[in-house]
């Protein structure tokens, strides 16, 4: 008899070095470039708004764990990432006081009071911005213009028209169409806006870096943005088959929720066909807002509402026990 021993243990058999603090200082990194181009074309301002929402966060994390004399997980960066999502989705005119309510709702209401990390149901900074929209509409939507700018400037008619109101909105209610400025001027960041929502390339840059280190799929930002390209170009604003496709899909908070909130760990579908149902879904309904709603922007309410279905939709598109039947699963 062979003298060998066989050790059985648990799944997952397959294991790497990835670590949840090193996923979350991917995800900082990755959003560097958005939050530098923030503050250049928005000024210190906008810093001062990020650093008080990073450290609220942090804060708020910190003291709920000291308070249910939890192990304190800070060290994990989940908080740090909270916040810096958070500053991005506000725009830098807000009083400072202002993260520090976002970063509450964010951090003890939507993570902390579900169970921390990894249980809360919807993405927490979203979660907060959708607070702070409710409860002071005023302070949340007065975008300010970029107090600097390069390149094409504001020499246009679609930047000048919109001193006191975002592209889209002006897109909403006037029959204005964009000029070649207009799109590099989207593309590169000199347009009103949330501060970490105005720079398409810097966006572009931090999710092509997660997509290259595979912390997230391509599947839900690809699908999302793809989406609300084809909507947008087939019933667009001013008609069948307008060139505006493009040009909406620079503005907003379209590629900010696409790379980096709807991809979300905690509150996304872990299968493959699920991340290309949210991806569908977030981009109908950021259409259908943006189109057909009273609210110019429809992002961060489009990956809350598909936030709420993910369980369901990993229910729907599991895949099946390997050696069991579709009678007998669904029996079981």
């Amino acid at each position: 008899m062979s003298d060998k021993k066989y050790v059985v243990t648990g799944t997952p058999h397959i294991r790497d070095n990835a670590s949840i603090s090193g996923i979350m200082m991917d995800v900082v990194i990755a959003l560097l470039p958005a939050t530098i181009a923030g503050i250049f074309f928005f000024g210190v301002q906008a810093g001062l708004v990020v650093l008080v929402s990073v450290a609220a966060c942090v804060f708020f994390e910190w003291a709920y764990k000291k308070v249910t004399k939890q192990e304190c997980t800070i060290g994990d960066f989940s908080a740090l990432v909270t916040g810096l999502l958070l500053a991005l989705n506000l725009p830098s005119t807000v009083p400072l006081w202002l993260p520090v309510v976002g970063a509450f709702i964010a951090i003890i209401v939507a993570k902390e009071l579900f169970g921390g990390l990894g249980q809360n149901f919807i993405n927490p900074a979203l979660a907060g911005r959708a607070f702070l929209v409710a409860a002071y509409p005023v302070l949340m939507l007065d975008v300010p213009a970029p107090v600097r700018t390069i390149g094409a400037g504001q020499s246009t008619p679609m930047i000048d028209a919109v001193a006191e109101a975002t592209p889209l909105e002006v897109l909403g209610r006037t029959d204005i169409m964009p000029h070649s400025a207009d799109y590099l001027n989207a593309f590169i960041g000199n347009v009103p806006g949330m501060i970490g929502e105005v720079s398409a390339i810097a966006l572009l840059l931090g999710g092509g870096y997660l997509l290259v280190k595979k912390i997230i799929s391509w599947r839900i930002p690809v699908v999302f943005i793809a989406t609300v390209a084809l909507l947008t170009f087939v019933f667009g604003r001013q008609g069948l088959f307008t060139g505006l496709w493009l040009y909406e899909i620079l503005l907003g908070g379209l590629m900010l929720g696409a790379f980096f909130m709807a991809t979300d760990y905690s509150s996304s579908p872990v299968t493959h066909p699920g991340q290309i149902i949210m991806g569908l879904g977030c981009g109908v309904l950021t259409f259908a807002i943006r189109h057909y709603g009273g609210y110019p922007e429809g992002v961060a309410y489009s990956i809350l509402i598909m936030n709420l279905f993910v369980p369901l939709i990993d229910k729907y598109t599991k895949p099946r026990v390997y050696g069991v039947s579709k009678k007998k699963e669904a029996k079981a």
